[in-house]
């Protein structure tokens, strides 16, 4: 859901303001025309990457891709086996679901079968007598070496209760935007009060900005539906402090689709249009800004916001990858990649030190076609990195009331949303991008929305061959018509189970009954043929993929409730266990095109994989949100944890 509008590569005053016009609105490509667009609101230009990449910098970064402790070190050829009869090694492969072990050698999953068998035929070079050293059974057409043939496997035992899983994979997130965040998280704040309070801890411990009022503050996850009176915020609640006062300061909601800024921040933005298409400057009755820019009218907040340093970018990427290999994931597809970013992440590739697959969704903020822009990159730096599909945006959220509806909002009279697109951009780029060989994957929230987008995928894949595997991203609301449409047209839905659980207490105010059957309806869509894939939109929701895993299965809040009760809101659309899984593991390697390498424990594919202290498919629902990553394993190396 996050769409972080970029600012232009010019300092603060360069350019000239947008004019004040009362009666034209202010098209996206004025808006937009002066310069290129960059990740997180700021522009690197790919010189100055290259630069501070090289040296010093990029020693950092690379220190991620060797594990933290050479005790913990695997060797070359080694088993992964359960241990009694609670514990269990879930391959994600339908031929074989469970098994008691599975054989790596190198980067590749060799074997799986019994702990009898991989015990026989290779041996255990902790035992006293390995048996049968060196033994090849007829079937097998590799070998795992001398050494092995020596000394025997060296095996990993899971512990009573523990389980294994293919590496998990997050299909929709945002990977420099989430490091970006950390420091001054806004998160689950309560009340205007609470945000200042957060601003003012983060101020103090900083003595740089303490000491500079003009430097500018900026981060993200406020969201006004959390705040007593439900309403949007002003500029001068970011006043009201001494602290705060004077400072530009830019706060964008938790879901990325409204910025609200303080009084300085406005006013650094100079004179302002009426009216942006796609997007909106909510004012006050005296017409005046209050401080909340929506969707495209955003734009014009980025264009005074100062660029991301290198380092910053670097120490964002290092936060990221920290947590995420904490929380076991091994692949994250980064659902709107600029051009820059594309650059940092190759230069990181090229040096060895991705520790985690990146499938990034290409993405230029430009109403012109721009897929003469973009290098197709697929299998880059031996799996680690892809750029095979584009990433387009045509609405706004629901919780700012920007997701674009057929009808007006139910809580809000004579509003049906904002279309940050034209219906002819949409079909335009959808068309031309398919025609090129770009996978497509669109944010849809609203059902205009995806219906628009429908129809541009229908007609564009009317004479296509290629299946490329399009994607609504979000699939959130829609007709059911349309639900049976992207089952019937092949399209993929990408769905996020903690925006279900985020949004449900709203949801249906915003809705209204009918229109609601239709909205996070992820058991509908597989009835109607869809291919559903899950992720979590980080840092729009956590990091931790077993909080979607609880949300898809349960359907309810962190305390066990729901608008309907301790069984789930609207429960009949809950994800299996199972499709949960799949959701997170196969599922994801699907959508990116890599379900030949990883996404499942089969047999010649990457040995990725995750180690969990408790068994998700087994354990009581409430007990999911305690289970803790052991071990996250990548090409067969630990990256976090031990066994």
């Amino acid at each position: 859901m996050l769409s972080s509008k970029p600012s232009s590569k010019h300092p603060v005053d360069a350019g000239t303001p947008a004019a004040d016009d009362e009666t034209t609105p202010l098209t996206k490509a004025e808006v937009d025309k002066r310069e290129p667009y960059s990740p997180g609101g700021r522009y690197v230009t790919r010189s100055r990457i290259r630069a501070a990449l090289i040296g010093v910098a990029i020693g950092v970064v690379a220190a991620l891709s060797q594990p933290s402790r050479p005790s913990d070190c695997l060797p070359e050829s080694w088993a992964l086996c359960t241990k009694g009869h609670n514990s269990a090694i879930y391959t994600v492969d339908p031929t074989n679901p469970t098994v008691e072990c599975v054989v790596v050698h190198q980067k590749s999953i060799v074997y799986w079968g019994t702990r009898k068998y991989v015990k026989k035929t290779w041996g255990d070079r902790d035992a006293i007598i390995p048996s049968l050293l060196g033994k090849r059974d007829a079937q097998k057409s590799w070998s795992l070496g001398e050494e092995v043939a020596k000394k025997g496997l060296k095996f990993k035992y899971l512990k009573d209760g523990e389980a294994a899983f293919p590496g998990f994979a997050d299909a929709h997130a945002h990977i420099l935007d989430y490091g970006a965040t950390r420091e001054l998280n806004l998160d689950g704040s309560s009340s205007i009060e609470e945000v200042r309070e957060r601003i003012k801890h983060y101020i103090l411990s900083k003595p740089e900005i303490l000491n500079d009022t003009t430097l500018w503050i900026q981060t993200s996850g406020w969201d006004q539906n959390r705040f007593p009176s439900g309403n949007y915020p002003s500029a001068a609640d970011l006043e009201t402090d001494e602290l705060l006062r004077g400072r530009p300061i830019v706060l964008a909601r938790v879901d990325y689709h409204a910025y609200w800024i303080s009084p300085r921040a406005l006013e650094l933005l100079g004179d302002l249009p009426h009216q942006v298409d796609g997007g909106l400057i909510v004012r006050d009755a005296e017409g005046k800004p209050t401080g909340i820019f929506v969707d495209n009218a955003m734009a014009l907040v980025d264009k005074a916001k100062p660029n991301w340093t290198t380092l910053e970018m670097l120490s964002y990427y290092n936060t990221t990858i920290h947590d995420a290999l904490r929380h076991g994931l091994t692949s994250i597809h980064d659902a709107a990649a600029y051009l820059p970013s594309i650059d940092f992440f190759k230069l990181v590739a090229d040096r060895g030190a991705l520790p985690i697959r990146l499938n990034l969704m290409a993405h230029v903020d430009s109403d012109e076609y721009w897929g003469g822009q973009l290098e197709r990159l697929e299998g880059y730096a031996d799996h680690m990195l892809n750029v095979r599909s584009v990433k387009l945006f045509t609405d706004g959220a629901l919780g700012s009331w920007g997701a674009a509806l057929l009808e007006d909002y139910s809580d809000q009279p004579n509003n049906k949303g904002l279309m940050r697109m034209s219906d002819e951009t949409i079909h335009e780029h959808v068309r031309r991008f398919i025609e090129d060989g770009w996978q497509v994957n669109v944010h849809c929230i609203g059902d205009r929305a995806n219906n628009v987008v429908l129809d541009a995928f229908e007609k564009a894949l009317a004479n296509d061959t290629q299946k490329l595997r399009h994607r609504l991203e979000h699939a959130q609301i829609l007709t059911q018509d349309d639900i049976k449409r992207v089952g019937r047209l092949g399209i993929i839905a990408s769905v996020q189970p903690t925006h279900c659980t985020s949004d449900m207490s709203y949801a249906e105010t915003r809705l209204g009954p009918e229109r609601i059957k239709g909205a996070y309806a992820w058991q509908s869509l597989i009835r109607n043929g869809a291919y559903l894939v899950t992720g979590s939109d980080f840092p729009v929701e956590g990091i931790n993929p077993l909080l979607g895993f609880y949300a898809a299965v349960t359907r309810l809040d962190l305390n066990g409730e729901s608008p309907h009760g301790p069984g789930g809101w609207f429960p009949d659309e809950r994800l299996t266990r199972e499709q949960a899984l799949h959701g997170m593991t196969l599922g994801a390697a699907y959508a990116g095109n890599q379900e030949d390498i990883i996404g499942s424990l089969t047999p010649g594919k990457r040995a990725d994989l995750v180690v969990l202290d408790k068994d998700i498919m087994q354990v009581p629902p409430a007990e999911i949100l305690n289970t803790k990553v052991k071990a996250t394993i990548v090409d067969g190396k630990f990256f976090y944890g031990k066994l």
